[in-house]
């Protein structure tokens, strides 16, 4: 089963930029979706990006056209560019894959804190 190891979580302050980055273990080319939820206490959790298998890619609401999701060229790495960072983008970063119609695995978590 492919693991997912996350890093680049930290803190920053508002307006500032944090770049986020999810390897897989094995090389991914068959999947429907990978990406990245998060989670702030007493928040539900939220998707934050994706790229789906047709290599589209979608974003929530609160971070339209502040964050970039990219992969590398061998779909074995997802990146997520976060600028413009703002107090309520505090919370748990959690990096996905969603594959073989029914498996989804989940990454550790990266803390993610913006303040001044």
């Amino acid at each position: 089963q492919v693991q997912l190891v996350e890093s680049g979580g930290g803190w920053v302050q508002p307006g500032g930029s944090l770049r986020l980055s999810c390897a897989a273990s094995i090389s991914i080319f068959n999947f429907n979706a990978m990406g990245w939820y998060r989670q702030a206490p007493g928040k539900q959790r939220e998707l934050v990006a994706a790229i789906q298998k047709i290599g589209s890619s979608i974003y929530g609401d609160s971070v339209q056209g502040r964050f970039t999701i990219s992969r590398d060229n061998f779909k074995n790495r997802v990146d997520l560019q976060m600028n413009s960072l703002e107090p309520e983008d505090t919370a748990v970063y959690y990096c996905y894959v969603d594959y073989r119609s029914t498996t989804t695995v989940w990454g550790q978590g990266t803390q993610v804190t913006v303040s001044s």
